[in-house]
C-alpha cells in the first residue's frame, strides 16, 4: 500500500542530495580531492550497507537502501562535475560534426563516466542478488536511466539547456548540446518517466502495508516522478536555478557552477 512517508522522504533526498553536490562543487577546486576521497569511502560503506541488508525485507531496509544509492550516485556526479572522471575527449565539438562523427566526439566526452555509473550498477545488484529488499540497486539504475534519458535529450536539443551547472572545466560540454524546440526523443522519455512511475505505484499497492516492498515502490515511484519533473523543466518556459543558488559558497566558482545567466540548474 503507497503511503506519504517514503515520497516525503524521496523527496528530501533528492534535494539534500543535490544540495550538497552543488554545494562541494562550488567551493575551490583545491577542496576537490578531498570531498572526492572522503564521498569515496562513504560510497564504499554504502555498498557494504547494501549488501549487509540485502536480506531485510522490513520497510526500514527499503528507506536505508534507498539513502545508501543517493549517497552512492552523489558521488559519482561529484566526480563527473569535479572533472575528475568524464571521458578522453575533453574538448569542444567541432564546429563541422554532424550525425555519427558528432554521436562519437558526444560519446567521448563522457563515455568514462557512464562506465564506472554501469559498473556500480551491476554491483549494486550482485551484493544484493536474491534477497527481498532491491530498494537499492533499482533506486541507481532508475536515476541512471534518467541521467541517460536527459544526456540523450540535450543532445538532441531542447528549448531550456541545462548548461549553467557546469564549472569552467567543464564548459566545453556545452558545445555538444543543442537547442531546439522539441526532438522526438522527450515524449518518449516523459511517457517512460509516468510508466515507471505507475509501475512502482501500483507494485507499492500490491504490496501490504508498512512492508519493505510497499516502501521500495513508493521510493521508486516518486523519483521517478521527480525525474519527469526534470524533464519537463528542460521544455517549460521556467528557470530553477535559484532553488539551488542558496546551496552554493559564496565564490566564483559558485557562481560558474550554478548559473551563467542563461540556463537553469537540475537535481541529482
Amino acid at each position: 500500500m503507497v503511503s506519504i512517508p517514503p515520497l516525503l522522504f524521496a523527496l528530501l533526498m533528492w534535494f539534500i542530495g543535490t544540495a550538497a553536490v552543488v554545494w562541494l562543487d562550488s567551493r575551490p577546486a583545491a577542496t576537490f580531492r578531498t570531498s572526492l576521497t572522503l564521498a569515496g569511502l562513504v560510497a564504499i560503506a554504502a555498498v557494504a550497507l547494501v549488501g549487509s541488508i540485502a536480506d531485510d525485507a522490513s520497510a526500514g531496509a527499503a528507506y536505508t537502501g534507498f539513502a545508501a544509492a543517493i549517497l552512492i550516485w552523489g558521488w559519482h556526479e561529484m566526480s563527473f562535475l569535479m572533472g575528475a572522471v568524464a571521458g578522453p575527449r575533453r574538448t569542444e565539438c567541432p564546429p563541422d560534426a554532424t550525425g555519427w562523427p558528432r554521436f562519437r566526439a558526444a560519446t567521448a566526452t563522457v563515455i568514462h563516466h557512464e562506465l564506472a555509473i554501469a559498473a556500480t550498477a551491476i554491483l549494486l545488484f550482485a551484493v544484493s542478488w536474491g534477497g527481498p529488499n532491491q530498494a537499492a540497486p533499482l533506486t541507481f539504475l532508475l536515476l541512471f536511466v534518467l541521467r541517460l534519458s536527459a544526456k540523450f535529450n540535450l543532445y538532441l536539443g531542447v528549448p531550456n539547456l541545462s548548461d549553467e551547472v557546469f564549472p569552467a572545466h567543464l564548459a566545453y560540454l556545452k558545445s555538444y548540446f543543442r537547442k531546439r524546440r522539441l526532438n522526438a526523443l522527450f515524449p518518449v522519455s516523459i511517457l517512460a518517466s509516468g510508466a515507471i512511475a505507475a509501475w512502482a505505484w501500483t507494485a507499492a499497492e500490491a504490496a501490504p502495508a508498512g512492508s519493505g516492498a510497499a516502501a521500495a515502490g513508493t521510493l521508486l515511484a516518486g523519483l521517478a516522478v521527480l525525474g519527469l519533473v526534470e524533464h519537463l523543466f528542460l521544455v517549460l518556459p521556467m528557470r530553477d536555478a535559484r532553488l539551488w543558488r542558496w546551496a552554493a559558497s559564496s565564490t566564483r566558482a559558485a557562481q560558474a557552477a550554478i548559473t551563467d545567466g542563461r540556463g537553469r540548474s537540475h537535481g541529482l
